[in-house]
């Protein structure tokens, strides 16, 4: 028995948050440039994105760049972006047929251009799309979400249209840029590091964590499936206790 045979339906997350990790490496094995590994990557972003879409994930979230990756050598990050824009061109028909709408977060102005006009572009022709929102983080940092989020509320304060009382958890959350996706429930990490880099760190307040040694060119849905299949098998308490949960 395959492992998506062993999912239960009933039971998924509605959030999957990805950090697609081992690009480098991969090609590195391969004796390939680094880049090379950034686009076989692709290849594993379109089967997940299908992969989810077939078995009824609502939300997937890549993180495609993060803001420390500018530091990457100049030429690894030139081909970075184009690839990102060819990539984004390529796949909107392929996200309109699969009723997958496309969003983005993260420091979205520091991004060249075209790189923002196709985003921008792509965006609105999926727009209306609503069987799976596909969300990549580019440029993005949770830290720098996070400060966002403050400065947003300190504007609001000065403008007394907020008072520091009046500061929940839920205002708090409606300044990140998740503000309309629910906290995903599941994140996995492909080629063996245990960390999360800086992603989604309010969000993933308690969410479930899978790490994997399989670097992500090599990354399927089968992979997905497991990653799935693992997440059933835990118990989310919240700071709960089993009996109460029962």
């Amino acid at each position: 028995m395959g492992f998506k045979e062993q999912i239960d339906i009933n039971r998924l997350p509605e959030h999957i948050a990805i950090i697609m990790d081992g690009n480098g490496r991969w090609a590195k094995n391969q004796g390939k440039f680094r880049v090379f590994g950034h686009e076989s990557g692709v290849l594993s972003v379109k089967d997940i994105v299908e992969g989810c879409v077939d078995i009824g994930i609502k939300y997937l979230t890549v993180y495609a760049f993060s803001t420390e990756n500018w530091n990457r050598p100049v030429e690894e990050v030139n081909a970075l972006m184009e690839l990102l824009i060819a990539t984004i061109n390529q796949e909107a028909e392929t996200l309109n047929k699969n009723n997958v709408r496309l969003n983005a977060i993260g420091d979205l102005n520091s991004l060249p251009e075209k790189c923002i006009q196709d985003l921008a572009n792509v965006m609105e022709i999926t727009k209306n799309n609503s069987r799976c929102t596909l969300t990549l983080a580019l440029s993005y940092s949770a830290k720098w979400e996070i400060v966002a989020a403050a400065k947003k509320l300190v504007k609001l304060a000065v403008e007394n249209k907020l008072s520091a009382d009046e500061i929940t958890e839920e205002i708090f959350a409606a300044q990140l840029t998740t503000t309309n996706i629910p906290d995903p429930e599941l994140m996995i990490r492909t080629s063996g590091e245990h960390r999360i880099s800086n992603f989604l760190l309010w969000q993933m307040a308690y969410t479930e964590l899978y790490f994997t040694e399989t670097l992500w060119p090599d990354f399927r849905r089968e992979h997905l499936f497991e990653a799935i299949v693992d997440y059933q098998k835990r118990e989310r308490r919240f700071g709960k206790i089993s009996e109460q949960l029962n």
